[in-house]
């Protein structure tokens, strides 16, 4: 399943490319995330609880930032698995570029689903997978700007 979007922050690259970045905003963002340890150089664990359509399932995975052009653009990877709710793996591109506004943020998404979870069908997953995207470019567009997440 591919996803791809576009969002405008009213702050400049380098602030985008800091918060990109930085466990902290990356765990507040990350919807259903109760857990997230690591780094950009070393990668990131993380710990994310979700509800798909009638599946609830607890993810623990590993992200990865590959193909990093500093404050330009990078490559974000990884996988979780949920048990017998079955797992989750794919990547993202994301590009910065600066625009009157602010920074032009723009996404590739490319996610994969295995186990109970592609019993569901494309319609739901893939809905699911762009109510999370939404979710989490909202949230992290929220805290660049200096507005609260809400919860």
């Amino acid at each position: 399943m591919e996803l791809s979007g576009t969002r405008t922050i009213a702050a400049d690259v380098d602030t985008v490319w800091s918060h990109l970045n930085d466990p902290e905003t990356l765990k507040v963002c990350i919807p259903g995330c109760e857990e997230l340890t690591g780094s950009p150089e070393d990668g990131f664990a993380a710990v994310v609880k979700q509800k798909v359509g009638p599946v609830k399932a607890t993810f623990k995975g590993e992200v990865q930032l590959e193909n990093i052009v500093p404050g330009k653009s990078y490559t974000i990877t990884g996988e979780g698995k949920g048990g017998v709710a079955g797992f989750a793996k794919g990547g993202a591109d994301v590009v910065l570029t600066p625009v009157e506004e602010g920074t032009e943020l723009s996404y590739q998404v490319d996610a994969k689903v295995g186990g109970k979870l592609a019993q569901l069908g494309n319609r739901i997953i893939g809905g699911f997978a762009r109510k999370m995207a939404d979710e989490f470019f909202e949230r992290f567009q929220n805290r660049v700007e200096g507005n609260t997440p809400e919860s």
